[in-house]
């Protein structure tokens, strides 16, 4: 199916291998016959996680994006350390780590292809709920403010443009249509 979309690699060069991810450069024969070049970048794949306390206010981190240059709200979130890890743990990880809480439960809610045109970054967005605190212990490099707030909160700075990072965007709009449904 789809047949006459697909291209083939025909070869593959590793052009930067770094710490966070790895650059590839193919030569790849596309549908019509033809040849071209394709960049892409190999990345280990994130887990993330949307906490709900037990009155339906959210938990967010707010952090500075360098890439962007930019403070950003956000779910907490980060990469599988290693190959093979179970996406749960690392979000277990990430939500304990980022925002001094752990959860009983956790709901998968979906599996995002983070920017497909350049990138075969997967992420696994989950929603935590029983929430406990603990120590907040976040990576040497990290710096977080957490920030609690209403879901229609932050539901309001999705639509306000105000929270432009992709995972966030889903899980609020996500958690934000599983309370309405809820209600009904």
């Amino acid at each position: 199916m789809y047949e006459d979309l697909i291209e083939t690699k025909l070869s593959s060069e590793q052009v930067y291998d770094g710490k966070l991810l790895n650059v590839n450069r193919d030569i790849v024969r596309l549908p019509n016959g033809k040849e071209a070049v394709r960049e892409w970048i190999k990345h280990p794949g994130a887990s993330a996680v949307i906490p709900v306390l037990p009155n339906g206010d959210i938990v967010l981190v707010r952090q500075y994006r360098y890439p962007i240059q930019r403070v950003t709200l956000e779910i907490p979130a980060g990469k599988l350390d290693v190959k093979g890890e179970d996406p749960l743990e690392c979000a277990k990880r990430e939500l304990a780590e980022e925002t001094g809480y752990t959860a009983k439960h956790y709901r998968k809610l979906h599996t995002l292809a983070t920017t497909l045109g350049f990138s075969d970054e997967w992420i696994h967005i989950y929603m935590a709920e029983g929430l406990t605190r603990v120590e907040m212990h976040p990576d040497e490099d990290e710096f977080i403010n957490v920030e609690v707030m209403p879901l229609q909160a932050a539901l309001d700075l999705v639509y306000r443009g105000e929270i432009c990072d992709g995972k966030s965007t889903i899980a609020i709009l996500m958690v934000a249509a599983m309370q309405q449904e809820k209600q009904k």
